[in-house]
């Protein structure tokens, strides 16, 4: 992924982000649940989800809202750093971020209970948001959890079906990876003293972010550098991940026996060596353009949305960072 936070403004708030996980009150006993929780908020990132948070809070309500929304912020980020934890136990992962997952340096059971830590921690940090909606807040939160979970559990269950479809797969991320964002840029105008109208639009404007955000990471698993890419090209056609790319594929060659018995069988995983193929035939097919459309599609439909923020240096930083979500180089 390339640099993100450039601007002044997200870099100062990416500080704050960072000096408040270090900050947390985290005992030091016992060291088998503590230790891991420090390991995991520890692990760096971009940290795109509270920062968009707080860019949200300041561009509705000033500096002051940014600073009540602090605590908000450091909530989405904890809960963030939960799921990568269990992911990794659910995908049997082996590294996060180019160290040993959790799970792997300190078990499967240590894992599951850090994870379930910070997610306690991530109700009590939305606690202590300074804003008059905490109620709405906190259904806001609930909200996110649940369709979290639910994108979660469509993509253990794809792994199994014979038939996935396109809108089947947009519904799923937009559940697993578009709820997070949603809630982000919504909670942030909450605290901001957004109106109902605009929270409506922060919440659109994380929908189309968050799903162009996926197919982009789709687009790249097959076409990046592998130098900036940092992992193998075609991992997820190795390892038969149901993917925008995959899908359209299939969806493609259904009235041609041959091709689409090849893409059948990639459903089970494709060697390695055939992933040039794989990308030859999906590029002879419009897979790839049609991949490029849809991130098209959804960052101006994202964009659109943020159009509803007030003018000032906060909403501007929250667009570049919009674009530089999706706008990393292949």
């Amino acid at each position: 992924m390339s640099e993100i936070v450039t601007d002044s403004l997200p870099a100062r708030l990416l500080a704050d982000v960072e000096h408040g996980l270090a900050g947390l009150a985290l005992p030091a006993s016992p060291a088998s649940l503590y230790d891991p929780v420090r390991y995991a908020l520890g692990s760096g990132g971009k940290r795109i989800r509270p920062v968009a948070l707080l860019l949200a809070a300041e561009a509705f309500g000033g500096p002051a809202a940014r600073r009540r929304a602090l605590p908000a912020a450091l909530a989405v980020e904890v809960f963030h750093n939960f799921t990568l934890v269990h992911d990794d136990i659910m995908d049997r992962a082996e590294t996060r971020r180019g160290r040993p997952c959790v799970h792997r340096r300190w078990g499967e059971a240590e894992a599951i209970l850090a994870g379930d830590l910070m997610h306690g921690l991530s109700v009590r940090l939305l606690g202590e948001a300074e804003t008059a909606h905490g109620a709405q807040a906190r259904a806001l939160f609930d909200r996110m959890v649940v369709r979290l979970c639910e994108g979660q559990a469509l993509d253990l269950a794809f792994e199994a079906q014979a038939h996935v479809s396109v809108d089947d797969y947009l519904d799923m991320i937009d559940r697993k990876t578009g709820a997070l964002l949603d809630l982000a840029l919504e909670l942030g105008a909450l605290v901001g003293g957004a109106d109902g109208e605009a929270l409506a639009a922060m919440r659109r404007a994380g929908h189309a972010l968050g799903r162009a955000f996926q197919i982009q990471d789709d687009l790249l698993d097959l076409t990046a550098d592998h130098a900036d890419w940092g992992k193998a090209i075609g991992g997820d056609l190795v390892a038969g991940k149901r993917t925008f790319l995959l899908l359209r594929a299939l969806e493609r060659t259904a009235g041609d026996a041959e091709a689409h018995g090849w893409w059948t069988r990639a459903l089970a995983g494709l060697p390695a060596a055939d992933v040039p193929e794989a990308r030859d035939r999906m590029e002879r097919l419009g897979v790839l353009d049609d991949a490029v459309r849809a991130v098209e599609t959804c960052v101006r439909d994202g964009l659109g949305a943020l159009g509803a923020l007030p003018g000032g240096a906060a909403a501007e930083a929250l667009r570049g960072l919009a674009l530089g979500l999706v706008g990393r180089a292949a």
